[in-house]
């Protein structure tokens, strides 16, 4: 990712998205942005840990979801891993299962479209992740005005050491849960 400038959560925000897979154990992830399967390695492997679950992740890129799918097969992940390729605006829709985590890393203005989109099968109680919440804050204003005003949502910095920033957050949203 760093050699070819694709953009990745990186190694701080890898740790504590892991972390937050181990502690609420999903049955079902779903990732809007797969790029080169950064993130989703660090989300899979810790499906594989707790021996449970497993991730559709959704890349618009053909080429990108294909080396994806090759990272995935590399690190032995692939029966916990579903790449689906084309616009997760609308992919998201098609999914039937009830969802437990959501985990939001593509372009910003699709965040607020593939969160509703989602929405009605997103579990009570499902953990919401929201990359770039600093750096792309003004492009998801309309995702993060959504789930600030209707979930327990809040923001979790990280100092991070990539080429594109030193500085990011992430959104935590608690869906279905109101703020107090």
């Amino acid at each position: 990712c760093r050699e070819q400038t694709v953009y990745m959560v990186g190694p701080e925000k890898g740790a504590r998205l892991a972390e937050l897979v181990r502690s609420s154990k999903p049955g079902l992830v779903v990732e809007c942005g797969t790029a080169l399967g950064y993130s989703g390695l660090w989300i899979a492997r810790e499906l594989e840990k707790i021996g449970q679950g497993r991730l559709i992740t959704i890349e618009l890129d053909e080429d990108r979801a294909r080396q994806a799918r090759e990272n995935f097969e590399r690190a032995g992940l692939t029966a916990r891993v579903e790449v689906r390729t084309g616009d997760a605006r609308e992919l998201v829709r098609a999914i039937e299962e009830e969802v437990d985590f959501l985990f939001l890393d593509c372009n910003y203005s699709n965040y607020h479209p593939c969160f509703t989109g989602l929405q009605g099968r997103l579990r009570d109680g499902a953990l919401v992740v929201a990359d770039n919440a600093g750096l792309g804050a003004a492009g998801m204003k309309d995702y993060l005005d959504l789930v600030r005003s209707r979930h327990k949502s809040e923001t979790e910095w990280f100092d991070i050491d990539l080429p594109w920033g030193k500085r990011d957050a992430m959104e935590l949203t608690v869906f279905g849960k109101k703020t107090e």
